[in-house]
């Protein structure tokens, strides 16, 4: 049976704010798997707060059975052909990294506001120095999974709503080239410091969908249960990048957005 594409609503609601919650993208108990996985490589007990000795644990990568169900969800999958066209996309095979964070006196020291970069500047070595520019060269989606239930409490990912029409009117005139991760993130932090605040809360299972271009920050965690949450890229089928321009007026809700930020 074919799980239902979204409607035109929430289309519009991503187009507008720049994200949009899918609920129950993949069951709860998939969850579950994939964090009994993850507690073998991290360093402390799961019923013990006293071993939690980290404000955050990176981890990653996953291809186990439990990992590929969750990115390769029938709901997800046609929402990333709704929001980024059918074709255009490359299925994952993983859910890439994840920072696992616990409750903690110590800064987590990556909490800064930013938005991910897509493709290598100068040196391919050095992730500082990758790059966007304003038709998103490889990436269609930045993407957060709720690996267990996130509260206010839990570090939940904060998100400037809408923030992704002003970095598009920033990178508009940069052109192919873009500006640099940490360029971008100089330019972007105080032009959409007037954005209103959105926490990716949820229950396990649930999925954020997020324009590339959404300026989001972690936060210290200040709850009591560990938050797993992932954060992979939806990124491009080869020679199916995003494009400002589309001779057939086919534009994907991922494009639109660009172009209304752009003036267009």
């Amino acid at each position: 049976m074919n799980e239902p594409t979204l409607d035109d609503t929430a289309l519009s609601a991503f187009v507008e704010q720049g994200f949009l919650r899918v609920e129950g993208a993949f069951a709860p108990e998939v969850a579950a798997e994939c964090r009994e996985i993850m507690w073998r490589d991290i360093p402390g007990e799961p019923g013990d707060p006293a071993t939690w000795k980290d404000p955050v644990v990176r981890l990653g990568f996953y291809g186990q059975e439990p990992f590929r169900a969750a990115v390769n969800a029938p709901r997800l999958r046609a929402a990333y052909d709704a929001l980024a066209g059918k074709e255009r996309w490359a299925p994952r095979g993983d859910l890439g990294t994840f920072p696992v964070r616990f409750r903690s006196d110590d800064e987590p020291g990556d909490d800064g506001w930013h938005i991910d970069a897509s493709f290598p500047g100068d040196d391919p070595a050095d992730f500082l120095s990758y790059r966007v520019n304003a038709a998103s060269r490889g990436r269609w989606l930045l993407m957060l999974f709720l690996m267990s239930d996130v509260g206010d409490d839990d570090a939940p990912t904060r998100i400037r709503v809408g923030s992704h029409l002003d970095v598009a009117a920033l990178l508009g005139p940069e052109g192919e080239a873009g500006l640099s991760f940490m360029d971008l993130a100089g330019r972007a932090v105080p032009a959409t410091e007037h954005r209103p605040l959105a926490l990716a809360t949820g229950r396990a299972g649930d999925v954020y969908l997020c324009h590339p271009f959404l300026v989001h920050a972690a936060q210290p965690h200040r709850g009591t249960r560990p938050r797993f949450m992932a954060q992979p890229p939806l990124l491009p089928r080869p020679g199916a990048d995003p494009r400002i321009e589309r001779p057939d007026g086919d534009y994907s809700p991922v494009e639109v957005a660009i172009r209304r930020g752009l003036g267009h």
